[in-house]
């Protein structure tokens, strides 16, 4: 973890992880769109190389890189919080939830929305057993051991457009 850290800990090289999730580059092209030489951009690769966040691709002479995602979204998971429970068969999402957590719905039909875990509003999805379900969390009922795992929908900016109106 402490190699993430560090390896987030210039701009330049966060800067280099947000170019390289747009596309794969050579080191030589990386350097050149940051205005610094080769060596000093190799520096910065192997720290992020070290951390698992890019990965190298070596065609011939040639060194092309490019961002290992899956790291990024498993250091995020070791933020994650855990709780144990024990329930009934035939119980549903929602009613572990409630065993859990403070949480807030919203009923549309007959489907219950989670809007709020905890007090951290936001939408929500849930995995049964690394599935995505696909019915409400009020109609999946448990009928095994079970692992749930509420995946907030964060919305992270993609892209940002100035528009200047003359």
């Amino acid at each position: 973890m402490n190699l993430l850290f560090k390896a987030l800990s210039s701009s330049t090289r966060t800067k280099m992880l947000k170019m390289l999730m747009k596309e794969e580059m050579h080191i030589s092209a990386l350097a050149k769109k940051f205005g610094i030489s080769v060596p000093v951009t190799a520096k910065h690769i192997k720290i992020l190389e070290k951390a698992g966040l890019i990965e190298r691709k070596e065609i011939g002479r040639s060194h092309v890189l490019k961002v290992n995602s899956e790291q990024i979204y498993e250091v995020l998971n070791a933020f994650t919080e855990v709780s144990s429970i024990k329930m009934p068969k035939d119980k549903s999402i929602l009613d572990a939830l409630k065993l859990t957590c403070n949480i807030r719905t919203k009923r549309v039909s007959d489907k219950e929305l989670l809007i709020s875990i905890d007090g951290k509003e936001g939408y929500y999805l849930y995995e049964v057993n690394g599935d995505i379900a696909d019915v409400p969390m009020n109609s999946y009922k448990i009928k095994e051991d079970s692992e749930l795992k509420l995946k907030k929908l964060i919305p992270i900016t993609e892209k940002i457009i100035k528009i200047t109106t003359r």
